[in-house]
């Protein structure tokens, strides 16, 4: 009789999950970094009560309810406003008085996640004078994200972080200028979204929806394999216009992309990346 390790049980149940995900629901995880989905899906299994991957999958396509806080362990929502405060005084610095030429400016913050990284690009946008030429597009597979992203509301304990942030992405104002501080929350200033379409998009399985001059992508890239980054990639490389802007996060980086050849390193030490002419 041959024994199946139960590391590889594991493995095997794991994957029958993710397709049944794909096939029932039509969200694709397949080709996500193993290891971090691994160690997501066993804090849902342990949250939900299953002793293996192969209840929770039971779980999972008899009863649809579960599907919305499953996805809050698959997809991250761990940021902050200004989160690497370095990337957004190099936009403000070297990016956003080349877009300044234009007369009109698109961004796509795709995987916006609750919302931070947008209402801190829509921040530097206005303190910049570009807000009022601009429309921004945020995107996430999980709608629970987008509607927290929608409602601009953060718990006031961030607030103190967002700050500082803020503070040394070279603002020229205070924070508190864009909230209203409640019991337990902060309020953004409602009119900080209001150049700004939300929606469903999948880095995994959509198609570009338009033409953009900026994509701010930081810390998705991680979560994925290589296939999965090389397709996502090739998204913002059609999307982008000729010498359009990519920004990615601080782990991240196109050295390693069949597409690196139509990106120069615009500012390396932020992984700020400008499509070629020619690409």
């Amino acid at each position: 009789m041959i024994a199946v390790k139960a590391d590889s049980v594991d493995d095997i149940e794991l994957k029958l999950l993710l397709e049944a995900l794909y096939q029932t629901y039509h969200y694709d995880f397949r080709e996500y970094a193993m290891a971090s989905i691994k160690r997501r899906l066993s804090q849902a299994r342990e949250r939900f009560g299953c002793r293996s991957y192969s209840m929770l999958q039971d779980r999972l396509l008899r009863d649809a309810t579960l599907l919305p806080r499953l996805l809050d362990y698959l997809t991250v929502q761990v940021s902050d406003m200004f989160r690497d405060p370095g990337y957004f005084g190099a936009l403000r610095q070297q990016v956003v008085p080349y877009l300044k030429t234009y007369p009109f400016v698109k961004v796509w913050v795709a995987g916006c996640s609750t919302g931070e990284e947008l209402y801190s690009l829509a921040i530097l946008f206005r303190e910049e004078g570009l807000e009022d030429r601009t429309m921004f597009y945020a995107t996430d597979i999980n709608a629970e994200s987008l509607r927290r992203a929608e409602m601009g509301i953060y718990d006031l304990s961030r607030i103190a972080q967002f700050t500082v942030n803020h503070r040394e992405s070279g603002a020229p104002c205070s924070f508190s200028t864009y909230y209203t501080a409640g019991n337990h929350a902060a309020i953004l200033d409602k009119t900080l979204r209001r150049h700004t379409v939300f929606s469903d998009h999948s880095l995994v399985s959509d198609a570009v929806f338009a033409e953009v001059h900026l994509v701010s992508c930081r810390n998705v890239l991680i979560y994925f394999d290589r296939p999965l980054q090389d397709r996502a990639i090739a998204l913002f490389r059609e999307a982008l216009v000729r010498r359009g802007f990519l920004g990615l996060g601080a782990k991240e980086t196109m050295r390693f992309s069949r597409h690196a050849p139509s990106f120069a390193e615009f500012l390396p030490g932020a992984r700020l990346y400008q499509k070629c002419a020619d690409a």
